[in-house]
């Protein structure tokens, strides 16, 4: 639920930092006061666009900020989540608009878009009596509404499980089949068979065809250079190695037996001398043995190029070549032996739909029952809140499709008719605002807290009414309040007396400058504003005892 909001150069309020708690809360104030100020604040922070007039005279920016507690909105959370905008559990909206009429926003201190603000304010509030901002509206969230106010949760569950699995195997069954040429599709896999079977090597066998080619290309200079690197070693020349060591060692050996601390390396010498013998040999034998084939080397250069010629075909390192060939032999195997598979899997492909009929049906017929049920309750609270003759109908329209929907097989649309006589029409037809908040209250009532929103806002949703209604109204309100948390922007003392809370909203002006003020009422003050809204200028004992009345007879029911 919104548990703060801050404004601050916002219009003509200056500065204010409003706490809210749950249940109902109502704020009124005179006409002109900017009772709807907070109303609009909300919308702002939900992505409406921004207009650099409700920057404050004077001011160079405007600064909103609201606080929302998402312990019971899990999607809320799931949202925020996805969108890597999570901040210890908690959800802080805030947007800065510019007098020049640019605006930045952030969620959880991280900058954010308006689509961004919209999707997760959605999740969040409810704001009814503007069109643009009332979840109520969408047809999605009619159709989740009237499963709510069903108790589809666990249908709807088995619904979705049973086109996700019709969905999985369909796609499976295409895949196996090889979709629409089959046939083509085998022959192409045979003929990339083919050639990486001839071709394509293990990593290990890889290397080592690299490594003998590059023996091959260089065999000539591999025999010479060994050889000329054995005359060095142990050849005939006076410079030869093995004579320069043996003529130190012959020199070394009479020194050491004037000092025997020189045998150590005396014997160093004689390892150095074994050593030099044993890569003489070993590179004489390599040097004869370095294999000068120029048909071998064709033939491994002729399989590199192909190796080369199927790496850039498949667009793959040569090295990973062998487990495409892995893959495409386990496709044409499956391919070539699909006709059991699919015969099987087209059995269960029709389990799996008469499982889906089946249920899809049962929530057709619940939906249809629903839709009846809420069409009539609502109708009823229309004419308690005022609109009599007014009737709401649930309309399911079946869909026209061939695979299993996710959402049932029918979609919802809420029709409103106002007035009698009139053809019920699309909710979100529906053009005034006052009658758009008084059904949006009438199916949130009917439907209490089977949604998901935790704050509703209702602002004009006593807009030509009074009396009794009014009352009635504010009974509704209260009822709602103890499910969900409720704001409603009122201007008559009869739904005012209902909230669990109030703020009043008043304009000052020192004759240069006029500011907003907001404040949460007291007792005392709850009285003195009803009164002031029931008495308007002169307040007479008999108001205050009417006010004291009706906040005695609204905090008992």
């Amino acid at each position: 639920m919104l548990t703060s909001l801050y404004v601050r150069h916002f219009a003509v309020v200056e500065v204010a930092e409003v706490a809210f708690g749950p249940g109902l809360t109502v704020v009124s104030g005179e006409t002109g006061a900017g009772k709807s100020l907070l109303v609009d604040a909300l919308m702002l922070l939900a992505g409406a666009r921004a207009d650099s007039t409700m920057v404050r005279a004077g001011s160079d920016r405007a600064e909103l900020a609201a606080e929302f507690d998402l312990t019971d909105l899990y999607e809320a959370r799931e949202w925020l989540r996805r969108e890597e905008l999570d901040e210890d559990g908690g959800c802080q909206l805030r947007r800065v608009l510019r007098a020049e009429g640019s605006s930045k926003a952030w969620i959880n201190g991280r900058p954010a878009n308006a689509r961004q603000l919209g999707e997760l304010t959605s999740l969040l509030v409810e704001i009814h009596g503007q069109h643009e901002h009332q979840a109520l509206l969408s047809r999605p969230h009619q159709l989740a509404l009237l499963d709510a106010y069903a108790g589809h949760d666990e249908l709807l569950a088995q619904v979705r499980l049973h086109a996700r699995q019709c969905h999985e195997l369909n796609q499976r069954i295409y895949k196996l089949s090889g979709g629409e040429d089959r046939e083509q599709r085998i022959e192409l896999l045979r003929h990339e068979l083919d050639e990486l079977e001839k071709w394509a090597l293990p990593p290990a066998k890889l290397a080592e065809l690299e490594a003998s080619h590059r023996r091959l290309a260089n065999a000539g200079r591999l025999a010479e250079g060994s050889a000329g690197i054995v005359e060095w070693l142990d050849g005939d020349g006076e410079f030869a190695l093995r004579r320069i060591l043996g003529r130190a060692h012959a020199e070394l050996d009479k020194l050491a037996a004037l000092d025997d601390k020189l045998a150590p390396l005396l014997e160093m010498l004689d390892n150095a001398g074994i050593q030099l013998g044993e890569a003489a040999d070993g590179l004489g034998r390599y040097a004869q043995s370095v294999d000068l084939d120029p048909d071998r080397y064709a033939e491994v250069d002729q399989h590199l190029s192909h190796l080369h010629a199927l790496s850039r075909r498949h667009r793959l390192p040569p090295e990973e070549l062998h487990e495409k060939l892995v893959a495409v032999r386990a496709e044409l195997t499956a391919l070539e032996g699909a006709g059991n598979v699919l015969e099987q899997l087209a059995i269960q492909q029709q389990h799996l739909r008469d499982e889906y009929a089946r249920t899809a049906t049962r929530l057709s017929q619940s939906r249809t029952a629903a839709a009846n049920r809420l069409g009539g309750e609502v109708t009823v609270l229309l004419g308690e809140l005022g609109m009599a003759g007014g009737v709401l109908q649930a309309e399911l329209e079946s869909l026209d499709a061939d695979e299993p929907d996710v959402q049932g097989r029918e979609r919802c649309e809420l029709l409103v008719s106002a007035n009698p006589g009139q053809p019920p029409r699309p909710l979100r037809k529906v053009a005034s605002g006052g009658e758009l908040a008084r059904i949006s209250l009438a199916i949130e009532v009917a439907t209490l807290g089977k949604d998901t929103i935790g704050s509703m806002i209702f602002d004009e949703v006593d807009s030509g009414i009074g009396g009794a209604v009014a009352e009635v109204v504010g009974q509704k309100l209260r009822a709602l309040g103890t499910q969900r948390q409720v704001l409603c922007v009122t201007h008559l003392p009869q739904v005012a007396a209902q909230g669990h809370a109030h703020l009043r909203v008043s304009k000052h002006s020192d004759g240069d400058a006029t500011r907003t003020q907001i404040e949460q009422l007291d007792a005392t003050g709850r009285r003195a504003e009803l009164a002031r809204m029931l008495g308007g200028v002169e307040i007479t004992r008999a108001t205050r005892a009417h006010a004291k009345q009706m906040l005695e007879r609204a905090q008992a029911d």
